[in-house]
């Protein structure tokens, strides 16, 4: 790329519309330089930008992220695109799993006979935990997302049946102690507990702790699985009575 190329020139030789690169240039990610008449022009060192935030916007790095990363912290580069590796790595593994799940059951259709229930009990919860996943993503940073990943290597059937029995536990005690004051001694020790297992999840990191605050926050419109599945946590008055509960702990 020899010489300067105006917008909808560079827009084909780049295979990016007009208007992805006007609204580049509106977020400071790519500007290109401008004629005496205003005209935008773009050059070889515009076009080397542009590969990398095609790029990085591929693997899911928010456009924001990717600002930041050109323009001020090119030494997170490589951290960015290891935690993005993590999701689309926990992304193949579910698909994986799905995959074989499904082939199971048509081996069993070859060969004549019904697929086990449970084969295809498999499919649907793999599937859903896909959905889940996906839904789930936008309340997240991209690093947020990487550590949750990583948590799940540890996070096993066994223990998974463990934390869901501590939940149901604690809100049938919440849901008996409705009617006490919130900074008592009670109260605040199911405020200790809940803060435990939430911090089971987190890990205490703060990220994690936000985007699980902002999906909580948007209940409404969670998908009918994701409701159905948290149906048996979904009074209203423990959740209010805690937030009072919680309160008080913070303020003590």
């Amino acid at each position: 790329m020899d010489k300067a190329l105006q917008v909808r020139e560079f827009a084909g030789l780049a295979g990016v519309t007009v208007r992805a690169l006007h609204h580049y240039d509106r977020l400071g990610l790519l500007r290109p330089r401008r004629t005496a008449a205003g005209y935008r022009l773009y050059g070889r060192r515009e076009l080397e930008r542009l590969e990398q935030i095609v790029a990085l916007k591929f693997i899911g790095v928010p456009l924001k992220r990717i600002k930041s990363m050109l323009d001020r912290d090119s030494a997170a580069l490589p951290g960015a695109l290891k935690r993005q590796r993590t999701v689309l790595e926990e992304k193949r593994r579910l698909l994986d799993h799905a995959i074989e799940a499904i082939r199971n059951a048509e081996q069993a259709f070859a060969e004549g006979r019904q697929p086990d229930t449970a084969i295809l009990k498999h499919i649907i919860e793999v599937i859903e935990m896909q959905n889940d996943q996906d839904w789930s993503a936008k309340y997240y940073s991209p690093e947020a997302r990487a550590k949750i990943e990583e948590r799940k290597k540890e996070w096993t059937p066994e223990l998974q049946e463990q934390t869901t029995k501590a939940w149901l536990d604690l809100f049938r005690d919440v849901e008996a102690a409705l009617g006490d004051d919130p900074g008592s001694e009670r109260a605040q020790a199911l405020g200790a507990r809940w803060k435990q297992l939430v911090g089971g999840f987190t890990g205490g990191d703060p990220g994690v702790a936000a985007g699980l605050n902002k999906m909580y926050a948007d209940r409404p419109n969670w998908p009918a699985h994701m409701k159905e599945t948290m149906a048996p946590f979904s009074n209203p008055k423990v959740w209010e009575f805690m937030g009072r509960v919680l309160k008080c702990a913070s303020i003590g």
